[in-house]
């Protein structure tokens, strides 16, 4: 069983209903440990909207959620300083942190969020 840390792009187009998140998902729930960073959880309700609230819930309520701990902040801290792009995020950073530290394949719809040449990717587009 593979450990999976699901970017926040694909758990909003599954919650808005687009077909390659929803089957993507589905096709991981017998393999896979599917996991989000509390990053995540944070982005996604910021963006939610109020009728999503329920399904919104229920899909984090069935997700494992990395806390952002001293070893994951120390490690996104690494990723930002050692990376050349300004552009770099640090709740990417955050996110790429979670995915190194507990072991995890990043699956993402935006790989160029994603420069890290230490964890593993999988590039689901939407």
């Amino acid at each position: 069983m593979s450990n999976i840390l699901i970017d926040t792009d694909i758990i909003i187009n599954f919650l808005r209903g687009r077909e390659k998140a929803k089957d993507f998902l589905l096709s991981l729930l017998d393999e896979s440990t599917l996991f989000c960073s509390s990053i995540t959880v944070a982005e996604i309700y910021a963006g939610m909207r109020e009728h999503e609230k329920q399904a919104t819930d229920d899909l984090v309520d069935s997700l494992h959620i990395i806390d952002v701990n001293r070893e994951i902040a120390e490690k996104a801290g690494e990723y930002k300083r050692n990376t050349k792009r300004q552009s770099l995020e640090l709740d990417d950073c955050l996110i790429a942190a979670s995915a190194f530290v507990k072991g995890a394949v990043l699956a993402t719809g935006n790989g160029k969020h994603y420069p890290m040449s230490d964890i593993e990717k999988i590039i689901v587009k939407s």
